[in-house]
């Protein structure tokens, strides 16, 4: 009899663990850690929001909700996506989900069986491309190229991977770990071929109002059809400093309501109403934290160019958005043992690049969504061990 190892299915047995957790464990119990190796800041969430889930809770509201989430909810997201993009969005588009991740397991459920062939921008978020795999999809990366300036996507080089069975395009935008966003002409390109060809798309848009040269980044909700092929998937950690809270939602079609319906049934049945709450708050007054915590991660992401772009050693392109710099010192081939010699050594925590896929093999990523100050105190950290 084969051993309960030998009898997990292949696609999730062989799931690669989390390399930057691996660095992470190797950092417990350190005190004097800098920790920039996970995607989230360190401001807690506001207390507008917080005060919100607690009023809910107060009222003892904390039963079973719709699949989709509160209608109040679904309809704030529907006029927020309205002002945000300058179509119309109602509540039939919105499905709340319970964590962008969440999110994207119900986009991809809707679309992939197995042996399905997807198309994925790389390096990219581990989870993100974890999930097809999960679902026994096939996947080809295409990967984006770092040049001085900016990282870039090559058009050609992504529509040349899609082949006649093509399911799938999955792109991140603004990208994790690079910082790298798709612009206006990009997005009408994908969203052009992937209707003449009959492919769906899944756009993970998780940090589009982390951008420091407009409001909101370019996206496919701006031309988004009623019957297109297109699930776009946002979440409520990045912008309003809720990662913990674990609350996302989908737009798409409203054709696609009910299986998503249906899908969430099938995976966590709800997001529970206290913390819809907090999402509600967060729309309804939230706008003013987004513009003040992008000046605060503009003022550190300006620091890490000044400070990084300084050394001969370092390629880093400049990342336009999210709250990443995703680099590469030279002779540097092994991300993983780097980063736990700089935990061990420096007292910094970043993610190795190998988290991201084989291609970012000796890269890694620096969370700047934090302090100038503790920012600058790892940097200082980072260059002596360096030198």
């Amino acid at each position: 009899m084969a051993s309960l190892d030998e009898a997990i299915p292949g696609s999730i047995r062989d799931l690669p663990a989390s390399a930057i957790r691996e660095v992470a464990n190797a950092g417990i119990g350190r005190t004097d850690l800098i920790p920039l190796w996970f995607g989230e800041g360190d401001l807690a969430t506001p207390e507008f929001v917080r005060s919100a889930a607690i009023r809910s809770l107060e009222a003892g509201e904390t039963f079973y909700e719709p699949n989709r989430g509160i209608a109040e909810l679904r309809a704030a997201l529907g006029v927020y996506l309205t002002g945000l993009y300058g179509r119309t969005f109602r509540a039939a588009h919105v499905t709340v989900t319970g964590s962008g991740l969440n999110g994207l397991m119900i986009a991809a459920q809707t679309v992939l069986e197995p042996g399905a062939h997807v198309v994925a921008t790389v390096p990219v978020w581990p989870n993100l491309i974890a999930i097809p795999t999960i679902l026994r999809a096939r996947i080809t990366p295409v990967p984006l190229e770092p040049h001085e300036a900016a990282w870039r996507l090559d058009l050609d080089r992504l529509i040349d991977a899609c082949t006649p069975g093509t399911r799938l395009l999955l792109i991140n935008t603004p990208s994790n770990p690079t910082g790298w966003m798709m612009d206006e002409a990009e997005i009408r390109t994908v969203l052009d071929f992937a209707r003449a060809r009959g492919i769906w798309v899944i756009a993970d848009e998780v940090y589009a109002r982390i951008v420091y040269d407009r409001a909101v980044a370019p996206s496919f909700l701006s031309l988004m059809e009623e019957d297109d092929r297109l699930i776009v998937v946002n979440s409520f950690s990045k912008s309003w400093c809720m990662t913990g809270w674990r609350l996302g939602w989908l737009t798409a079609p409203p054709a696609l309501g009910p299986t998503f319906e249906k899908l969430m049934e099938f995976n966590t049945s709800c997001a529970p109403r206290f913390v819809q709450h907090g999402g509600l708050a967060a729309l309804a007054r939230g706008e003013g934290f987004i513009h003040e915590i992008r000046q605060r991660y503009g003022r550190s992401r300006d620091l890490m160019i000044e400070r990084l772009g300084a050394s001969n050693r370092i390629t880093l392109p400049v990342p336009e958005a999210a709250f990443y710099g995703f680099f590469k010192v030279q002779g540097i081939e092994d991300g993983i043992a780097f980063a736990k010699r700089l935990v061990a050594e420096a007292g910094v925590g970043l993610a190795p690049g190998e988290a991201f896929g084989e291609q970012s093999r000796g890269w890694l990523r620096l969370c700047y969504a934090t302090s100038p100050a503790l920012l600058d105190r790892a940097l200082d950290r980072l260059q002596e061990h360096l030198d």
